[in-house]
């Protein structure tokens, strides 16, 4: 019997509908969650905020910056918390604007282990999986500050992080958030565990990659069981040299990745997303093949600005199910309607991409305004 040519789904466009777990997203373009430190000392979310983010509601889906679950876990002076009751009704602002847009909004609650500071959190420990500081210097109320040597986390340390996320999940989703991405990536604490060049405990929380991998599966398991594994995502970055958590063994990396994605695989989670320099290449195709479920990709600073031909050849290549953009959505608000028209675009300003005011954030103009 011959095919049914009729029956073949055609190639998807970046500007068509997919569904990641339960949130229907209009198009296949999704805002990176981008710190942007305008939450001020407090980490609530204000009217400058619910306007940066209602003015991008055309996106499928926008990730929200990287959100402290507690206050030691902050890495950022101005970075939003999700620690509070009154934190999550300033984000409760946030998403009703954004779902007033017609848009789709989750939140990534981000813990920054040792890349955390006393003279940000509030002079409060610093933890992380072991006691190796990373090098460099960050910006704290006081000024640039080294990083701190860390405390190694106890395994009652390591179950109260848990619940810190699980906590922050719930908050969000109360809140009024479509779903939550638990940030495992770009060297803060869940990626800290996860590398070996961070990671030197010798408990079950250490040594083999799957062990490794503990912390993170348990993490997102059961954020997935309090708010549902088909409202929470994963972002991951394995090969992703950010805070020296250095993934150099492409061997131990399949292993590490691999066996924290046949966890999670049961799960059914909203989907996975994943920066990398080669999103089309062997390594992230074959974790997306173990998670089994919707991919989407990010290829972040590397390649400079994510551009709309890269976009449309991601999609059309088959290599996700959306793509992250980042720089470009700083400048352009309405950027989905400027890429469906061929328009041209704002260009970025990155020396206003952090700071406490609306320029260089706000203040992008619109194509009507253009």
């Amino acid at each position: 019997m011959s095919a049914n040519t009729s029956e073949v789904s055609p190639v998807p466009s970046l500007f068509s509908p997919v569904s990641l777990g339960k949130i229907e997203l209009a198009n296949r373009v999704v805002m990176a969650p981008m710190t942007r430190v305008r939450a001020g000392s407090s980490g609530i979310p204000g009217d400058l905020m619910v306007e940066y983010y209602r003015q991008r509601a055309n996106v499928g889906l926008i990730i929200a910056e990287g959100t402290y679950p507690d206050h030691a876990s902050q890495g950022y002076v101005g970075e939003p918390g999700i620690a509070t009751d009154e934190q999550a009704a300033g984000w409760q602002r946030v998403f009703e604007a954004v779902h007033a847009e017609g848009g789709r909004i989750v939140l990534q609650i981000m813990h920054a282990g040792r890349q955390a500071h006393p003279d940000i959190n509030g002079g409060r420990r610093v933890l992380a999986p072991s006691a190796i500081a990373r090098t460099g210097e960050t910006f704290t109320e006081k000024g640039e500050q080294p990083y701190p040597v860390p405390e190694a986390m106890t395994t009652a340390e390591v179950r109260a992080a848990l619940e810190d996320f699980v906590t922050a999940a719930r908050r969000a989703i109360e809140a009024g958030a479509d779903g939550v991405e638990i940030h495992g990536a770009n060297g803060y604490l869940l990626h800290q565990f996860l590398s070996p060049a961070a990671n030197q405990r010798t408990d079950e929380y250490g040594g083999s990659p799957h062990n490794r991998a503990r912390f993170v599966a348990e993490v997102v398991t059961a954020v997935a069981h309090a708010v549902g594994a088909e409202r929470v995502g994963l972002r991951i970055s394995p090969e992703v040299d950010f805070g020296d958590v250095f993934e150099t063994d492409r061997d131990d990396v399949l292993a590490t990745y691999g066996t924290l994605l046949d966890q999670l695989r049961p799960l059914g989670l909203a989907y996975l997303s994943v920066l990398h320099t080669e999103p089309g290449g062997d390594l992230v195709q074959e974790l997306r093949r173990r998670f089994d479920g919707k991919l989407i990709v990010n290829t972040g600073p590397f390649g400079g600005q994510t551009t709309r031909e890269q976009a449309l050849q991601q999609i059309e290549a088959g290599h996700a199910d959306a793509v992250v953009v980042g720089r470009a959505l700083i400048a352009n608000p309405d950027l989905v309607e400027r890429w469906q028209g061929g328009h041209p675009e704002n260009e970025p300003r990155p020396e206003l991409f952090y700071g406490p005011g609306a320029e260089g954030y706000t203040d992008y103009p619109f194509l009507e305004a253009a």
